[in-house]
Order: structure tokens, then sequence, then C-alpha cells
């Protein structure tokens, strides 16, 4: 697998788009990309080109000012295209080849709306590379800069598709520098519901067999998570994992709300047994729930 070099950043000229700036500029310091500005016009908005293209050309400029100042280097370049948004920014991220792409869950210029369920939703969902999501109104209250650490919080379901979000957190793990970048392996498992149909002459009561189901339910996934941690380890990364129990969406939040510097990082769905992580259940709600920046993989079939 490659390593990074490229971030796409489309904005739609509003401030709340705005707001991925910051983790913009510090992906950028950390693993030595260079940001792509990119805005869409539609075509009633040709005659505006002009305008769009000095704001795109502004931001570029203050985010390379600004790593100056910051004693580092961050190369940034300016791009205006005519289309719809969501086609025009996977154009766009294949013909020049993106690595990343980076957005806000919502944001609004005029009367359109980018949001999960519109453009940052389709892109998700088509794009061949992976995406950045960044909560909007939470991102206004996080200092990137002040983070002397990153963690990876790996989510994994037991399914060999969730582990494709696995190179890319080893890739950005070394290439930001292993040794300040703390990964930990998560697996939620979903303890058996109260059945009002539980046969009363069974041996075990209900919740004795509750308790023996979700022991099993902890030791595999305790044995499952381990094995890849130790292959990760062996690759150089600071690797930990962690069995929780509960709503997967539930319990990631929280974990998650308890690490400032938490990176959230899945693929976009997944199957294990009857339990699905897929975009439009566990990974909307945490996308909607957490204030970390999520990391998407949808890997290609």
């Amino acid at each position: 697998m490659k390593s990074y070099s490229r971030l796409l950043v489309p904005l739609d000229g509003s401030t709340v788009a705005e707001v991925v700036l910051p983790f913009a500029r510090q992906l950028a310091v950390r693993l030595g990309l260079e940001i792509n500005i990119l805005h869409v016009c539609s075509s009633d908005d040709s005659e505006f080109s002009s305008m769009h293209r000095r704001y795109v050309q502004w931001i570029g400029d203050s985010i390379k000012q600004q790593s100056i100042t910051e004693s580092s280097t961050i190369e940034t370049r300016s791009h205006i295209v005519t289309g719809h948004s969501a086609e025009g920014i996977l154009d766009f991220a294949e013909e020049n080849r993106m690595d990343l792409i980076l957005m806000a869950t919502h944001g609004y210029s005029g009367i359109r709306r980018w949001a999960l369920g519109g453009v940052a939703d389709k892109v998700l969902r088509m794009s061949k590379v992976p995406i950045w999501l960044i909560r909007a109104g939470q991102a206004q209250q996080v200092d990137y800069d002040k983070w002397s650490k990153i963690t990876a919080l790996v989510l994994l379901d037991g399914s060999k598709y969730s582990e494709h979000i696995l190179p890319h957190v080893e890739m950005m793990s070394k290439q930001r520098g292993a040794e300040i970048i703390d990964v930990i392996l998560i697996r939620v498992c979903e303890p058996p519901e109260i059945s009002a149909d539980y046969p009363a002459s069974m041996r075990l009561s209900w919740e004795e067999n509750v308790k023996r189901v979700t022991d099993l339910m902890k030791q595999s996934s305790r044995k499952y998570l381990e094995g890849i941690e130790k292959r990760l380890t062996d690759s150089g990364l600071k690797v930990r994992s962690e069995v929780l129990m509960g709503k997967p969406a539930d319990e990631i939040i929280k974990y998650a709300t308890g690490i400032p510097d938490g990176l959230i990082a899945m693929t976009t769905r997944g199957h294990s047994g009857i339990s699905r992580w897929a975009y439009g259940s566990v990974a909307d709600r945490i996308l909607t729930g957490a204030s970390n920046p999520v990391l998407l993989i949808r890997p290609q079939e």
C-alpha cells in the first residue's frame, strides 16, 4: 500500500464547511500531505467562477502562510470545477489521484446543503479513496494543534470486511510516526436480549444463560483481537485491545468521548453473524453522535 501524499478538501464557501481546516493542517503537517482545496460550481454559478477561484486561493494561501508562521511547510493547491457537487468531488479525486478526502458532516451554501443523506453521503458511498468526516458542530471546540499524540480507535466486528481498515491505520501510524500513535482495537459484543418465552424448565436461569453466553463472546472476541494485535505489534505499532459489551454505537461513542485525542477508524459496512455495521446504522450513529474525527473506508467489492 502506497503512502498518503494528497489530501482533498472540498468547500462550499460556508464557514461551517471550513471547520475541517484546522484538522486538515494537522494531517498535512503530521503526514506530509499536499492540501488540495476544491470548490465545485454549478452551471448556474459559472458567471461567479472568478469569485470562487479567489475564495479557494485565499483559503490555500492562508493555510500556507500559517504553516510558515508555525515553522512547518504545507504545500497547497486550489481548484475550481463545474458540475454537480458530489460528482464533481468524486471525479476530481479520481482524475487527480487524491489519497484522502476530508469533509464536514454538513455545511450550507445558499439553498444547497451538504449533509449526511446529501453530498457527503453520496461521496462516501461512491468514493474509491478513504474519507475523513468531522462533525461540524464539534470541530470548533477542538484544538488539534495541541494534540501531542493521536489515539486511533479501530473498530472491528470480527469480519474480514471490517479488517480492510487495518492497512490504512498501519500506513497512517507509520507515516505519522508509530511512536506517537496509540492504536486501540475495539470490538463490541451485544449480549442476548431478555426472552419473554424462555422455558422455565431450562437448567440455567435466563440470567445465568446470558452470563454464560456473554463470557463466551468476550473470550472469543479477546482471542480474535489478540491475533490482530500481535500482527500489528510485530510490524512496529503500539497496540492494545478492548472488548466492550452493549449496543455498538452507544458503547463506541461513550468510549471515544473519554479520549479527547482519539480518531475513530472503521469500514462503512461489515457483518458478524446477524450483527451489521453498516453506513446508515452503526456508522451513521457514530458520525452524528461522536465528536471525534472519523476515518471511513469503503472497500471495493
